[in-house]
């Protein structure tokens, strides 16, 4: 008993207990190829478009130099000594700390004396150097007087295969030596002013922890990254918004009074390079097609802001799942696509376009969680579940509609979709090697048509038999009728086999009275072409036959023979043009719920004793 109902749960559920585990770990190995990378990136972007720009941050702000202020210098290397008074305005302005985000490797005179002094006079002012070289420029020396002061903080920045920043560095090693970040060094300095030191997270050796935020490391497979370089100590970039989210003044600005003597008071001032045509400007998840893109002393700030705001104001750092969380979330959409295309195989009054929408608004569904998630700055898998997802909707709506193909390649394609699904739901459905089985036989046939079509054109005796045909073939589906067989103007149906129900027999009659009234319509349309009225015969009959598959190998289709299939073909031939005629077996099936007006006596051939056939005119219940 138990492996019967086992036997009969995976049957039920065979689609999907096949297909989503196969296409969650097809899906999962496609991930892991890194061909998903670009488009989950992708997503990563759009999300952080979508979200509303946050507040502007005024613990930061930009000294940005731009192209008016180099063409009023009137030489694109701003020489030193305008460096050493613009720092020397900004200290008198009493900041937390000052970011030199300008390579002072090399004296830019006149005045690098005065900057060497500037810079030797204050422990607040951090400067830069580029510790590993990339494709647009080489590693770059820190200015020798911050460098021996060791106030010196790496610039380097993260690119991704796209040349977008989306990671921030926190630190860089190099022989064995720790270099922080210029954001790092930064945030803190100002955080040392409000008491909240970096250090190291407990239970671990090297994550830093920022009051009560630990900083997570940046992994390879994080998010949507496959194998990315992981390099340094990294973490993912939280743009709070795209270019100009910080309070910005030009370096002439400052040079010539036009900025309050408190601009800079207790904050973190940034100095760097803001103008279009210099090469500090970088792509980030907010630029499209090379536009809207980003100076690099804003992505510093980015990131000096993310830091401190991550200690001081709880603002969460963007986090990932694990990828065990990660693999269960694509295989929990692979299996939901699964079921929900198995579930809706059993609906077959939904139309396609139904159908389409229940997908698309799963789809969207999933979408919608993932961009609620990201804005409580979680980032989770969206392509990789999506593609889960429509992979099993499709697979499974293929393997449906190749099975339904076979049953109506075997049963004819006139089955009904009823009879397809549920055949498609037994186990035994297919299992066509012949068997005996109790059904209810209705055979019809136009009366006289014969004469008829010898004064037509073959044309014309096609295109009748067409309509005909087609519109009885609309009814017997309707009532869930299996058509055996066309035999010119003849029709036979099965009613019981392949799928055998309870009220056959009351179904086959109801489809009988049905059909004489579709004769309605097919007289019309024979009136518009000119030809005479058609009349039609019907015999029904129940009785025990033998169904299944009958033919060779190379042809054969679903059929029934016995000799109750013979015995219907004769009370059918009694009929008169219009009439229904029920065997004996027939009628008792249904006599409480049927409307007779005659009984007669025939004999058919190959019967030794008369049998008493009923004449049907109408029926009750729920097929009146």
């Amino acid at each position: 008993m138990k492996n019967r109902s086992s036997t009969s749960f995976w049957w039920q559920w065979r689609g999907v207990l096949i297909t989503s585990p196969v296409i969650t770990f097809l899906l999962i190995l496609l991930r892991l190829t890194g061909l998903l990378e670009a488009w989950e990136l992708s997503a990563f972007d759009l999300y952080l478009r979508w979200r509303s720009a946050e507040t502007i941050d005024q613990r930061i702000v930009i000294v940005g130099i731009d192209e008016q202020d180099v063409q009023k210098i009137g030489q694109a290397i701003i020489p030193d000594l305008y460096y050493a008074q613009l720092l020397q305005k900004l200290l008198d302005m009493q900041p937390q700390a000052i970011g030199l985000d300008v390579y002072r490797d090399q004296p830019v005179e006149p005045g690098h004396q005065a900057l060497v002094k500037v810079f030797a006079s204050s422990n607040k002012i951090i400067g830069i150097e580029k510790v590993i070289g990339d494709s647009q420029r080489d590693a770059v020396a820190p200015a020798p007087t911050l460098k021996a002061k060791g106030q010196i903080g790496a610039n380097d920045t993260v690119l991704d295969l796209d040349n977008k920043v989306r990671r921030g560095l926190l630190s860089l090693t190099v022989n064995d030596q720790t270099i922080p970040s210029f954001a790092m060094y930064l945030a803190a300095l100002y955080l040392e002013s409000r008491q909240v030191a970096l250090q190291t997270a407990p239970g671990t050796d090297n994550w830093w922890k920022i009051g009560k935020t630990v900083l997570v490391p940046f992994a390879p497979n994080d998010g949507g990254y496959i194998r990315a370089d992981a390099g340094g100590y990294q973490i993912l970039l939280n743009y709070r918004g795209s270019r100009g989210k910080f309070s910005t003044v030009s370096l002439l600005d400052v040079l010539e009074n036009r900025v309050a003597d408190d601009w800079g008071r207790d904050r973190i001032i940034l100095i760097g390079y803001v103008g279009e045509s210099f090469k500090d400007m970088l792509a980030t998840p907010y630029s499209q097609e090379g536009k809207h893109l980003m100076p690099g002393v804003e992505i510093h700030a980015n990131l000096t802001s993310q830091i401190i705001s991550a200690a001081l104001d709880q603002r969460p750092l963007l986090q990932v799942w694990s990828d065990t969380l990660e693999y269960i979330w694509i295989g929990f959409w692979a299996t939901l696509g699964a079921i929900l295309a198995w579930s809706l195989r059993q609906n077959q009054q939904l139309s396609l376009v139904w159908r389409g929408g229940i997908i698309t608004i799963t789809s969207a569904s999933l979408l919608a969680i993932t961009y609620l998630a990201w804005l409580f700055s979680w980032w989770l898998p969206v392509i990789p579940p999506l593609l889960a997802f429509l992979t099993s909707v499709a697979t499974i709506t293929a393997y449906i509609a190749r099975s339904a193909g076979q049953i109506r390649h075997t049963f004819g394609r006139y089955l009904s979709r009823e009879i397809v699904a549920t055949l498609l739901e037994s186990p035994e459905g297919l299992k066509l090697g012949g068997e005996r089985k109790s059904i209810t036989i209705l055979t019809s046939d136009l009366r006289g048509f014969t004469a008829i079509a010898e004064h037509l054109s073959p044309e014309e005796v096609v295109r009748i038999l067409n309509f005909y045909l087609g519109t009885m073939a609309e009814v017997i589906s309707a009532y869930q009728g299996t058509i055996d067989e066309f035999m010119g103007d003849g029709i036979l149906v099965l009613f019981g086999a392949p799928v055998a129900r309870e009220d056959d027999a009351i179904r086959a009659m109801a489809c009988a009275l049905a059909m004489q009234l579709a004769m309605q319509s097919v007289n019309q349309q024979m009136q518009k072409w000119g030809l005479p009225e058609l009349a039609m015969g019907i015999g029904i009959n129940t009785g025990e036959v033998v169904v299944g598959n009958l033919g060779s190998e190379k042809r054969a289709k679903y059929g029934v023979v016995g000799s109750q299939v013979n015995l219907t073909y004769r009370i059918e031939s009694y009929t008169l043009g219009g009439q229904i005629l029920l065997s004996p077996t027939t009628y008792n099936l249904g006599k409480d719920l049927i409307v007779i007006d005659e009984k007669k006596e025939v004999t058919p051939k190959g019967l030794q004793k008369p049998i008493t056939v009923y004449g049907l005119v109408g029926i009750k219940g729920k097929y009146n």
